[in-house]
């Protein structure tokens, strides 16, 4: 892995980390300064605050629907029936 691939694994490590409920309260102020553009780094960097709120956002978003889409399987699944109704069902292990 490269040099680059190696601050970009890091970078993302440390969003990770960043809550999204506390992100979307700075959301209307970075998307404020982004849209007010202008030839400064300081809206340089607003943009890139922007997206990465974006991403977590998108992050959860698809997570969380995956987890329910699980939970739906599972819930359509039918129950394992035992073999033998009122006996633990148990092995033996050596």
């Amino acid at each position: 892995m490269s040099k680059l691939e190696d601050s970009l694994e890091k970078i993302a490590e440390n969003i990770l980390y960043l809550d999204e409920a506390s992100l979307m309260s700075l959301w209307d102020q970075y998307k404020t300064k982004m849209e007010h553009f202008s030839f400064s780094a300081e809206w340089e960097k607003s943009v890139v605050i922007f997206s990465i709120i974006n991403a977590i956002r998108v992050k959860n978003a698809i997570f969380n629907e995956q987890m329910l889409n699980k939970k739906a399987m599972e819930d359509t699944l039918p129950p394992i029936k035992k073999t033998n109704p009122g006996k633990p069902d148990l092995r033996l292990v050596k």
